[in-house]
Protein backbone atom coordinates (compact mmCIF):
# COMPACT_ATOMS: atom_id res chain seq x y z
CA UNK A 1 0.00 0.00 0.00
CA UNK A 2 1.91 2.77 -1.60
CA UNK A 3 1.54 6.07 0.16
CA UNK A 4 0.52 9.06 -2.65
CA UNK A 5 2.02 12.47 -2.63
CA UNK A 6 0.79 15.51 -2.56
CA UNK A 7 1.86 19.16 -3.65
CA UNK A 8 0.62 21.53 -0.30
CA UNK A 9 -1.61 24.09 -1.57
CA UNK A 10 -2.94 26.91 0.17
CA UNK A 11 -6.92 26.76 0.74
CA UNK A 12 -8.83 29.08 2.91
CA UNK A 13 -11.05 28.28 6.07
CA UNK A 14 -14.85 27.03 5.46
CA UNK A 15 -17.50 25.55 7.12
CA UNK A 16 -16.45 21.89 6.41
CA UNK A 17 -12.60 22.70 8.76
CA UNK A 18 -14.97 23.26 11.66
CA UNK A 19 -15.08 20.36 14.37
CA UNK A 20 -16.37 22.35 17.00
CA UNK A 21 -18.03 26.40 17.67
CA UNK A 22 -19.44 28.00 20.46
CA UNK A 23 -19.03 31.70 21.50
CA UNK A 24 -16.00 31.22 23.82
CA UNK A 25 -13.90 28.06 21.59
CA UNK A 26 -13.32 27.14 17.95
CA UNK A 27 -12.27 23.65 17.48
CA UNK A 28 -10.50 23.24 13.52
CA UNK A 29 -9.23 20.04 11.65
CA UNK A 30 -5.96 21.22 10.50
CA UNK A 31 -4.11 20.43 7.28
CA UNK A 32 -0.27 18.91 7.14
CA UNK A 33 0.88 21.49 6.13
CA UNK A 34 -0.70 24.65 7.10
CA UNK A 35 1.38 26.42 9.95
CA UNK A 36 -0.45 27.29 13.45
CA UNK A 37 1.20 30.88 14.01
CA UNK A 38 3.54 32.80 11.47
CA UNK A 39 6.95 32.21 11.24
CA UNK A 40 10.05 33.27 8.79
CA UNK A 41 8.78 31.36 5.63
CA UNK A 42 6.02 34.28 5.32
CA UNK A 43 3.47 31.60 4.67
CA UNK A 44 -0.11 32.86 5.74
CA UNK A 45 -0.75 30.99 9.53
CA UNK A 46 -3.88 28.83 10.30
CA UNK A 47 -4.47 31.64 12.95
CA UNK A 48 -4.87 34.29 10.25
CA UNK A 49 -7.07 32.08 8.24
CA UNK A 50 -9.21 31.60 11.32
CA UNK A 51 -9.42 35.09 12.03
CA UNK A 52 -10.68 35.81 8.00
CA UNK A 53 -13.00 33.21 8.86
CA UNK A 54 -14.66 34.45 11.97
CA UNK A 55 -14.50 38.18 10.63
CA UNK A 56 -16.58 37.29 7.69
CA UNK A 57 -18.98 34.96 9.25
CA UNK A 58 -19.70 37.17 11.83
CA UNK A 59 -19.31 40.99 10.25
CA UNK A 60 -16.88 42.43 12.26
CA UNK A 61 -15.85 45.40 10.52
CA UNK A 62 -12.84 45.43 13.26
CA UNK A 63 -11.85 41.94 12.68
CA UNK A 64 -11.85 38.97 15.22
CA UNK A 65 -10.43 37.93 18.35
CA UNK A 66 -8.52 34.82 18.52
CA UNK A 67 -6.46 32.81 20.58
CA UNK A 68 -3.58 30.47 20.43
CA UNK A 69 -3.73 27.99 23.26
CA UNK A 70 -2.00 25.39 21.84
CA UNK A 71 0.18 24.34 18.56
CA UNK A 72 0.80 21.16 15.87
CA UNK A 73 3.62 20.82 14.04
CA UNK A 74 3.11 21.91 10.34
CA UNK A 75 3.70 18.75 9.40
CA UNK A 76 0.80 17.11 11.34
CA UNK A 77 -2.86 17.15 10.47
CA UNK A 78 -5.98 17.10 13.24
CA UNK A 79 -7.71 19.05 15.96
CA UNK A 80 -6.81 22.24 16.96
CA UNK A 81 -8.50 24.37 19.55
CA UNK A 82 -8.09 28.39 19.64
CA UNK A 83 -10.20 30.83 22.30
CA UNK A 84 -12.86 33.19 20.54
CA UNK A 85 -12.77 35.38 24.22
CA UNK A 86 -9.82 36.26 26.11
CA UNK A 87 -11.49 34.49 29.60
CA UNK A 88 -11.70 31.32 27.66
CA UNK A 89 -7.73 31.82 26.45
CA UNK A 90 -7.12 32.39 30.32
CA UNK A 91 -9.09 29.70 31.71
CA UNK A 92 -8.01 26.80 28.54
CA UNK A 93 -4.48 28.23 29.18
CA UNK A 94 -4.47 27.11 32.81
CA UNK A 95 -5.87 23.72 31.87
CA UNK A 96 -3.18 22.45 29.63
CA UNK A 97 -0.74 23.62 32.24
CA UNK A 98 -2.39 21.74 34.64
CA UNK A 99 -2.72 18.93 32.06
CA UNK A 100 -6.60 19.01 32.78
CA UNK A 101 -6.85 18.98 28.16
CA UNK A 102 -6.75 14.99 27.06
CA UNK A 103 -5.17 14.42 23.49
CA UNK A 104 -5.12 11.56 21.38
CA UNK A 105 -2.58 11.16 18.50
CA UNK A 106 -2.53 8.17 15.85
CA UNK A 107 0.71 7.43 14.39
CA UNK A 108 1.77 5.52 11.36
CA UNK A 109 4.84 3.64 11.50
CA UNK A 110 6.47 1.23 8.93
CA UNK A 111 8.18 -0.76 12.25
CA UNK A 112 6.18 -2.64 14.83
CA UNK A 113 6.85 -0.71 17.86
CA UNK A 114 8.73 -3.15 20.95
CA UNK A 115 7.48 -3.47 23.34
CA UNK A 116 3.62 -3.04 21.97
CA UNK A 117 2.78 -0.57 24.94
CA UNK A 118 4.19 1.27 26.96
CA UNK A 119 5.23 4.80 28.44
CA UNK A 120 8.08 6.82 27.36
CA UNK A 121 9.81 9.36 29.80
CA UNK A 122 12.89 11.38 27.98
CA UNK A 123 14.44 15.02 28.84
CA UNK A 124 14.37 17.08 25.56
CA UNK A 125 16.17 19.87 24.00
CA UNK A 126 15.48 21.58 21.17
CA UNK A 127 17.81 23.38 18.74
CA UNK A 128 15.91 26.47 17.13
CA UNK A 129 18.33 26.84 14.60
CA UNK A 130 17.84 23.51 13.15
CA UNK A 131 14.43 23.16 14.42
CA UNK A 132 15.28 19.96 15.51
CA UNK A 133 14.85 18.22 19.12
CA UNK A 134 17.15 15.47 20.70
CA UNK A 135 16.06 12.85 23.34
CA UNK A 136 17.85 11.86 26.52
CA UNK A 137 17.15 8.90 28.62
CA UNK A 138 18.25 10.51 31.74
CA UNK A 139 18.24 14.19 32.75
CA UNK A 140 20.34 16.58 31.34
CA UNK A 141 20.90 20.66 31.79
CA UNK A 142 17.44 22.70 30.31
CA UNK A 143 16.13 19.22 29.47
CA UNK A 144 12.23 19.15 29.25
CA UNK A 145 10.63 16.10 31.24
CA UNK A 146 8.77 14.69 28.71
CA UNK A 147 5.86 11.44 28.88
CA UNK A 148 3.86 9.65 26.77
CA UNK A 149 1.66 6.88 26.49
CA UNK A 150 1.42 4.28 23.30
CA UNK A 151 0.11 1.39 22.36
CA UNK A 152 0.14 -0.61 18.55
CA UNK A 153 -3.75 -0.52 17.78
CA UNK A 154 -2.85 -2.94 14.55
CA UNK A 155 -0.92 -3.68 11.63
CA UNK A 156 -2.33 -3.19 8.03
CA UNK A 157 -0.43 -3.80 4.71
CA UNK A 158 2.84 -3.54 6.37
CA UNK A 159 1.93 -0.67 8.20
CA UNK A 160 1.90 -0.22 11.90
CA UNK A 161 -1.25 1.86 13.88
CA UNK A 162 0.25 3.37 17.34
CA UNK A 163 -1.84 5.48 19.58
CA UNK A 164 -0.05 7.79 21.75
CA UNK A 165 -1.80 9.86 24.61
CA UNK A 166 1.02 12.23 25.50
CA UNK A 167 0.86 13.82 29.02
CA UNK A 168 3.53 16.68 28.44
CA UNK A 169 3.28 18.97 25.34
CA UNK A 170 6.59 19.41 23.89
CA UNK A 171 7.67 20.62 20.72
CA UNK A 172 8.19 17.58 18.73
CA UNK A 173 7.41 15.24 21.46
CA UNK A 174 5.66 12.25 20.06
CA UNK A 175 7.73 12.07 16.52
CA UNK A 176 11.14 11.98 18.50
CA UNK A 177 10.04 9.85 21.14
CA UNK A 178 8.51 7.03 19.12
CA UNK A 179 11.92 7.24 17.08
CA UNK A 180 13.54 6.26 20.25
CA UNK A 181 11.68 3.15 19.49
CA UNK A 182 13.20 2.34 16.08
CA UNK A 183 9.93 3.28 14.81
CA UNK A 184 10.29 6.48 12.56
CA UNK A 185 7.16 8.01 11.64
CA UNK A 186 6.40 7.61 7.82
CA UNK A 187 7.42 10.54 5.80
CA UNK A 188 9.17 12.04 8.77
CA UNK A 189 12.54 11.92 7.35
CA UNK A 190 13.21 14.44 9.91
CA UNK A 191 13.32 11.75 13.23
CA UNK A 192 14.62 8.65 11.20
CA UNK A 193 11.99 7.90 8.15
CA UNK A 194 14.01 7.18 5.28
CA UNK A 195 12.18 9.53 2.74
CA UNK A 196 9.80 12.76 3.42
CA UNK A 197 6.42 14.00 1.75
CA UNK A 198 6.18 16.41 -0.90
CA UNK A 199 3.14 17.28 0.47
CA UNK A 200 5.04 18.43 4.37
CA UNK A 201 3.01 15.75 5.79
CA UNK A 202 3.59 12.49 8.68
CA UNK A 203 1.32 10.32 8.98
CA UNK A 204 0.54 11.68 12.71
CA UNK A 205 -2.93 12.73 13.04
CA UNK A 206 -4.51 14.41 16.18
CA UNK A 207 -7.22 12.44 16.54
CA UNK A 208 -9.41 13.40 19.47
CA UNK A 209 -9.49 16.24 21.89
CA UNK A 210 -11.34 15.99 25.73
CA UNK A 211 -11.64 18.40 28.47
CA UNK A 212 -14.18 20.39 30.43
CA UNK A 213 -15.67 23.55 28.98
CA UNK A 214 -14.08 26.63 30.80
CA UNK A 215 -17.19 28.40 30.84
CA UNK A 216 -19.99 25.96 30.53
CA UNK A 217 -18.03 23.46 32.77
CA UNK A 218 -19.92 20.42 30.12
CA UNK A 219 -17.34 17.49 29.23
CA UNK A 220 -16.26 18.28 25.55
CA UNK A 221 -14.75 15.55 22.90
CA UNK A 222 -13.86 16.93 19.49
CA UNK A 223 -12.61 14.10 16.86
CA UNK A 224 -11.03 14.97 14.18
CA UNK A 225 -11.39 12.74 10.80
CA UNK A 226 -8.56 11.61 9.16
CA UNK A 227 -6.96 13.27 6.22
CA UNK A 228 -8.78 12.05 2.77
CA UNK A 229 -6.01 11.30 0.59
CA UNK A 230 -6.33 7.71 -0.07
CA UNK A 231 -4.21 6.50 2.66
CA UNK A 232 -5.41 7.81 6.00
CA UNK A 233 -9.04 6.41 5.60
CA UNK A 234 -7.78 2.49 5.66
CA UNK A 235 -7.28 3.03 9.26
CA UNK A 236 -9.88 5.10 10.74
CA UNK A 237 -11.97 1.74 11.11
CA UNK A 238 -8.72 1.25 13.61
CA UNK A 239 -9.04 4.23 15.41
CA UNK A 240 -12.90 3.92 15.90
CA UNK A 241 -12.17 0.29 17.51
CA UNK A 242 -9.42 0.83 19.45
Amino acid sequence: MARPEFHYEDHDITDKDVLYEDNHLIAINKRAGDIVQVDDTGDESLDEKVKKYLTKKYNKPNGAFLGVVHRLDRPVSGVILFAKTSKALDRINKMFKAREMHKTYYAVTRKRPYPTAGTLVHYLIKNPQKNVTKAFDHEVANGQRSELHYKLVGELDGYFLIEVDPITGRPHQIRVQLSTLGTPIVGDNKYGYPRGSLRKSICLHARRLQFIHPIKKEPILITAPVPKDGFWEKFEGMMDQA
